[in-house]
């Protein structure tokens, strides 16, 4: 499955090239749009059944599913549907009107949540997620993610989490390399 996810990373064209500013403010000649990815209903699957299939082969029990919005949202909806667990989105600032919630969804104390996000550069935007969650009781058990960057996420990840990306983006280099010239460009 794991191959099929990084044959699919190329095919839907969710690997860019040129000069882009990421989230964290670093600048990059490539960009991960797992979003372009997640649109597709056979990759959201894939990443839903690929998530549920290795916290069980690590044995890590969880009550929810949480993601930060934007790009997290589909992914841990799916994971939810696949798992059968209990949905929360984090906002990324609390709301102005209505209720002024930045969690939606159920937080009980002593939940364990498990984190998803999309990719991963330097671990900052789901870091401040599993904070929000914890101020409400929750116990992060493990956060899992799409594509990890490798730029310092897993070191400030493991500090306190299991981290549990699907990708990196060492594999994705590796496969580039070795596919043929049309998955190069």
């Amino acid at each position: 499955m794991k191959d099929e996810l990084i044959e699919m990373i190329f095919r839907e064209g969710a690997i860019l090239f040129g000069r882009f500013v990421l989230t964290s403010g670093k600048e990059s000649d490539y960009y991960i749009n797992v979003k372009k990815l997640i649109t597709n209903p056979r990759a959201l699957k894939l990443i839903a059944k690929l998530m549920k299939s290795r916290v069980e082969e690590l044995g890590i029990e969880f009550d929810k599913v949480a993601g930060p919005e934007l790009g997290a949202v589909p992914i841990a909806t799916a994971l939810a549907l696949e798992t059968d667990k209990s949905l929360i989105i984090v906002r990324k600032k609390k709301k102005e009107y209505g209720t002024g919630k930045q969690i939606e969804g159920e937080v009980t104390p002593g939940d364990r949540i498990l984190l998803v996000e999309d990719v991963t550069t330097t671990g900052g935007s789901v870091l401040r997620a599993a904070e929000i969650l914890e101020k409400e009781g929750a116990v992060v058990v493990a956060i899992s993610v799409v594509v990890d960057r490798e730029e310092g996420a897993k070191e400030k990840m493991t500090e306190k989490y299991t981290f549990l990306p699907l990708v990196t983006v060492s594999e994705l280099f590796a496969r580039r390399d070795s596919a043929p010239s049309q998955m190069r460009e």
